[in-house]
């Protein structure tokens, strides 16, 4: 499975409390003809600019908030074993943003990345300081040379156990957080109550084996699901048109109902709630 990064950590927001943006909701008797005309011109609005740079929400700061509660945090993770001396992969980076965070010399640092517009964005920011980058959209046939890395990480990306042995020294490292199986199903199931679970088997249990059965020793393996809201349903708009592989076929039109009940719910509660599914793998060569 291959995730374009619903990252989201990079993208800490400071939002209303919860209390705060109930007392300023608008009555559920305000839902009329003339509102309901105006929400779905919003909504239409916001379906019609929904597209993303690399992997940047920052048209929703302020309007959701999601994994600022995880009981682990993927950099610290990171940096407690990464050294500046490593050499580090960075396997479906997105568009490097998190990447470029960690500060790793570039000399020692290498990416992929598959989706073609962030291929586009990588090659103009990545390669310039001296990142060996390279385009990948195949975990199975990754373009560098056996035992290539000290570090591999990878945050909401595909992998592939076997690769990764491959590519890393003897007692290298790999860390990912992962998208597990039921993120956003209680989501999906409020506007689209048909659509199939999108990638069985991404869990922690499920994978845990695949790298054990590949030689690897599992140093940390962690599970947790979270609430994610939305405090504005022209947010849930934007966000589901983002995640085509979460939402398909999801459209203002084809779900405007279902809209209109999850409005009522944020008119009484100041927003609407789901469930993300996270899980967590560090393993060593």
């Amino acid at each position: 499975m291959k995730e374009k990064k619903t990252n989201i950590n990079e993208n800490k927001i400071n939002v209303k409390t919860d209390a705060q943006i109930k007392k300023n909701a608008p009555n559920k008797a305000e839902m009329n003809t003339d509102r309901i005309k105006a929400l779905r011109r919003e909504w239409e609005a916001e379906e019609s600019i929904a597209h993303i740079h690399g992997w940047d929400f920052s048209h929703l700061n302020g309007r959701y908030k999601e994994e600022q509660d995880l009981p682990w945090d993927y950099r610290t993770i990171i940096d407690e074993y990464r050294t500046d001396d490593m050499k580090l992969l960075d396997y479906d980076t997105g568009g490097g943003e998190f990447l470029l965070s960690l500060k790793h010399p570039f000399e020692n640092t290498a990416a992929t990345e598959g989706y073609p517009p962030n291929v586009t964005l990588c090659r103009q920011t990545l390669l310039p300081l001296g990142i060996d980058f390279r385009e990948c959209d195949d975990a199975s046939s990754v373009p560098f040379e056996d035992g290539a890395f000290d570090l591999v990480i990878n945050r909401h990306g595909s992998f592939n156990p076997g690769e990764l042995y491959r590519l890393l020294k003897p007692d290298g490292m790999f860390i990912t957080q992962q998208v597990g199986e039921d993120n956003d199903r209680d989501l999906v199931k409020m506007v689209l109550p048909d659509v199939p679970v999108p990638f069985p088997g991404l869990n922690l249990a499920t994978h845990k084996k695949h790298f054990e059965a590949e030689g690897f020793k599992i140093i940390r393996a962690e599970e947790c699901y979270r609430p994610i809201r939305f405090f504005d349903v022209g947010a849930f708009v934007w966000f589901a048109r983002i995640i085509v592989w979460e939402f398909p076929g999801f459209s203002v039109d084809k779900c405007f109902d279902a809209l209109l009940k999850m409005q009522e719910i944020i008119d009484e509660k100041g927003f609407v709630e789901g469930t993300i599914h996270r899980y967590l793998i560090v393993a060593q060569k």
